[in-house]
């Protein structure tokens, strides 16, 4: 099992960001990979803070893997290979459909709520 601890600090311009810790409090550098479809990312970044004994992981994300629906990144530890993180993202239009289906759901939900709350009070009055 992994000693490592991965934080999500921000997504900005594209790089996933994130903290690594150490349980042990040891100092050598983790050795880390992100993947996306079980496939390598390139540009993967940990950068030492060694005043504050934590790391600074950057996962830049490539254009090509940005697509409709949800797409997830694994964090690897390549020291043991148990995955210690993850990140997905989410968009295009099968997303706005799953969340449209969703609002429609919750509205006839509510509709058949309202429907039997005035029937009650008629009843009861």
């Amino acid at each position: 099992m992994s000693d490592l601890t991965i934080t999500k600090t921000r997504l900005f311009e594209g790089v996933w960001e994130g903290v690594i810790t150490r349980e042990d409090g040891g100092d050598s550098p983790p050795e880390i990979e992100a993947t996306h479809l079980q496939k390598p990312l390139d540009g993967v970044e940990v950068i030492a803070r060694p005043e504050e004994k934590l790391w600074v992981l950057r996962v830049p994300i490539p254009p090509h893997v940005i697509a409709d629906g949800v797409q997830t990144f694994l964090i690897n530890d390549r020291a043991t290979g148990e995955t210690i993180g993850n990140f997905a993202l989410m968009s295009g239009d099968a997303l706005s459909y799953d969340i449209r289906a969703e609002v429609t759901l919750l509205r006839e939900e509510l509709d058949l709520l309202k429907r039997a709350f005035r029937r009650h009070c008629l009843e009861t009055a």
